[in-house]
């Protein structure tokens, strides 16, 4: 009920401070934190914004919807090459709010705030008269001018993705279609797997130090493969090439290429994979490769770079395949 909610101040103080464990964030006591990087590192800085039922359906549970905002954000610091550190949190919240969905969502940004060793900074709460928005801007660090950015491909360098692609995009189809899972002879442990990859990213953060140490250029993948990767062609002005059949998949996604593979193809470039997709230079191939085993974070090669002018090349069985580089569109 409304008149049980806490008001502004008192949310601040039952709900978020306990969150804001770093000295800088003053206890969330004032207008805003004082946060001082290390000597010879370089702050990286990102933002997304959720919405519900546009980025995550509003029935979620509360922790995971906590947990998906934040990780989102963190794998764009991973693609950097950057630790977090910190974050900033806005927080739009529905007309039906209550106490017991606010505590659960803190509960998972707490659990998260473990796990990925990072903490609240501030932010601020309003009410929302659409339905329930979230803005988190995440902070990180990252060795002075070692920071992975797009437009560093070169010809020549390696193209690597992390994880395996298309499990997101399956989960939230799953999530649209009740028949998606028969339709494809999807066992039950295969859907638990899609919707759980849409439900909750996995943010490559232990591949930060492998990427600033070896990667040209870096991105992570959420607006889907085909797309994000035009976005590094275009930057880095040079063509990117993929060979489909090196694509990583999950054993869910391998059915699917079995059932259907244009369906299959228009997977891998749905969005929501949250891994990251890197450009290596040939003599740095093994050591990167050694340093994304060493943190335990998988990746394959799947294509490489060439000279061009921002196109998305991908071949199947060594013969060209349309390249649909759509992907998630924001608006």
């Amino acid at each position: 009920m409304a008149g049980d909610r806490p008001h502004e101040f008192e949310l601040i103080k039952r709900f978020f401070a306990p969150l804001a464990t770093d000295s800088g964030s003053l206890g969330l006591a004032d207008d805003a934190a004082v946060f001082t990087p290390r000597p010879g590192y370089d702050l990286v800085l990102t933002k997304d914004m959720l919405a519900a039922d546009v980025h995550f359906f509003a029935v979620d549970p509360p922790e995971a919807i906590a947990r998906k905002a934040l990780r989102v954000n963190l794998s764009d610091l991973a693609a950097k090459g950057a630790r977090p550190r910190g974050y900033l949190l806005g927080l739009g919240l529905a007309v039906d709010w209550t106490a017991d969905w606010l505590e659960r969502f803190c509960a998972g940004l707490k659990a998260d705030q473990a796990a990925y060793d990072v903490v609240l900074w501030g932010g601020d709460t309003i009410k929302s008269g659409d339905g329930l928005q979230i803005s988190v801007t995440a902070i990180g660090e990252v060795p002075q001018a070692r920071a992975v950015r797009r437009n560093g491909a070169r010809a020549g360098d390696a193209l690597y993705v992390s994880g395996t692609i298309g499990d997101g995009a399956a989960g939230l189809k799953a999530r649209l279609d009740g028949g998606f899972a028969a339709r494809f002879g999807l066992h039950d442990e295969d859907l638990a797997h899609i919707l759980d990859r849409y439900l909750l990213p996995r943010p490559r953060v232990e591949l930060a130090e492998a990427l600033s140490d070896h990667a040209h250029a870096a991105m992570d993948v959420s607006d889907g493969l085909f797309a994000d990767a035009k976005h590094i062609a275009e930057a880095s002005a040079v063509d990117l090439k993929i060979d489909l059949d090196l694509v990583p998949v999950s054993p869910a996604l391998g059915k699917i290429r079995e059932a259907n593979p244009r369906e299959f193809t228009g997977l891998l470039g749905g969005g929501d994979d949250y891994e990251i997709l890197a450009c290596v230079p040939e003599a740095s191939v093994a050591a990167f490769e050694d340093g994304a085993g060493a943190a335990g974070c998988p990746v394959t090669r799947i294509g490489e770079v060439a000279t061009g002018n921002g196109q998305v090349e991908l071949h199947r069985g060594g013969l060209p395949v349309q390249s649909p580089t759509a992907g998630f569109q924001h608006f």
